[in-house]
This record gives structure tokens, sequence and C-alpha cells, in this order.
């Protein structure tokens, strides 16, 4: 069963949903952060190899692990939490690059359930920025994306696609369609 306080905001990459997830949290929800940003910038730190551009198998195992541990980390919240991506995000990366996820690897990421629907951010080539974390240009992020929007409704996830507006508006857009109050009580 989907857990329906468990809220994924998925879709292009450097599309602002960091940006959404800080707006939702000085809001007063609960937030977890993107996994993907976070192994990256472990690896150019500590010289791994932890990156989607050079091992995906070991950047993804990271991802699916994280997501899993971010679950169990908030299984006790009966409140809303807000994740920047998910494990479908990372299985899909395998996927995409046709690598066979091991299958514990891939038990352990289709356990990670989330609430129905997903919300997405599109490409938008304004925000898009480029840096050591996130090498790739803006064209692969849009391929990145169109894959991302055929991973969700594989696994039965609906989708809601986040309008390109300010932060403030995407932030009440998600909360009106999930019947949250707009400026939570902290």
């Amino acid at each position: 069963m989907r857990d329906r306080r468990r809220i994924v905001i998925s879709g292009c990459s450097s599309g602002g949903k960091s940006s959404l997830l800080g707006e939702l949290s000085a809001r007063g929800y609960h937030t977890v952060e993107e996994p993907g940003r976070n192994i990256v910038r472990e690896a150019l730190a500590t010289g791994g190899d932890a990156l989607p551009w050079i091992n995906p198998e070991a950047f993804v195992r990271k991802a699916i692990e994280y997501a899993h541990e971010t679950l169990h980390a908030v299984a006790n919240l009966d409140a809303p939490v807000f994740f920047d991506r998910s494990a479908v995000d990372a299985l899909a990366h395998f996927e995409r690059l046709s690598i066979s996820a091991p299958p514990e690897l891939k038990a352990i990421g289709e356990a990670c359930l989330y609430s129905n629907p997903v919300f997405f951010a599109p490409p938008w080539e304004a925000l898009y920025e480029q840096d050591d974390e996130r090498p790739l240009p803006f064209d692969i992020a849009v391929l990145e994306y169109q894959w991302l929007r055929h991973a969700y409704p594989k696994r039965g996830y609906a989708i809601i696609d986040l309008p390109k507006a300010s932060v403030a508006t995407r932030a009440d857009f998600m909360l009106r369609a999930l019947g949250l109050t707009l400026t939570k009580k902290t």
C-alpha cells in the first residue's frame, strides 16, 4: 500500500525541485533532499567513483539505499514528508542505461512506496545550471526527464506537472492539490 504522506517531487534536473523543497520546509513541512547531489558531492570530495557518469551502478546503489534509509527514518512521522526524487528515479536510471539491477537492490527500491500522484518539475532551460555536480548539458537532462515520465506511470504513479512559476506559486499549487494548508503552523 502506498503511503499517502510521502510525497515525491521529481522531474527535470535543475527544474527548481530543491528550491521548492526549501519553500515547503520554510512553511513548516518535513522535507528530504535529493540523494544524487550528496552522493556526487561525496564522491568528488573523496575521489570515489559513485558518479552517474563514471560508475552508474555504484551511484544508483547508493541512491536506492538512501531512499530506503530516509523512508525508514520518517516512518513514525504522522505528517506529510516531501521528497526531492525517490527510489523510482534511481531504478529508472538503471533501466535507461540498460543495466540490470541486482535482484536484492531492485527489491529494496521497489519496496520504497510513495504517495500517488507524483509532482513533476518540467524542463526549464532558464533555470538550468551546469556545475561540477551536474556536468551534463540541458538536452541530456531533458532525455532523463522524458525517461522518468515513463518510469513513474509504469509503476502505477500518476503525474501532476508543476507550473513554470515562482517557487511560492509552485508550493501553493502542490499544497492545494494535496488538500494541505498553504502555511503550516510550526
